[in-house]
């Protein structure tokens, strides 16, 4: 069995508890759903959302390298660049708008806040 088997099974599975920091132990464990499915179609339903859950993962992922690309390109100093790489991650962050990976206002908010420094690194 492979680690999604056993999340979607409702297992518990959490790494050796080895960490020196007890506030950084927390964000080590991973803990998934209690209950287990009982119908072949809730854990048909629970392999699905977790096959989905990571492959939003993915996506989530790609749209924040996109930015911070941006924002290192704007920190650059270089218009050029800095252009491509807006020019690169406004599709993307419209895209995972559409597909509801991120809120519609959030990409906006994205866009205008990456906009904007660009148009100030090109004025000075």
């Amino acid at each position: 069995m492979q680690f999604a088997d056993f999340v979607a099974f409702g297992l518990l599975i959490s790494r050796p508890k080895t960490c020196i920091f007890p506030r950084l132990e927390s964000r080590l464990t991973i803990e998934r759903s209690t209950q287990v499915a009982n119908t072949p179609q809730a854990r048909k339903r629970a392999r699905q959302n977790e096959q989905r859950r990571q492959h939003n993962a993915g996506l989530r992922s790609m749209v924040r390298t996109y930015i911070k690309k941006t924002y290192a390109a704007i920190a650059t100093g270089e218009v050029t660049t800095a252009t491509a790489a807006y020019n690169s991650a406004v599709p993307v962050i419209d895209r995972m708008a559409d597909k509801g990976i991120i809120h519609k206002n959030k990409a906006a908010r994205h866009k205008s806040r990456l906009n904007a420094q660009l148009k100030a690194m090109a004025a000075s």
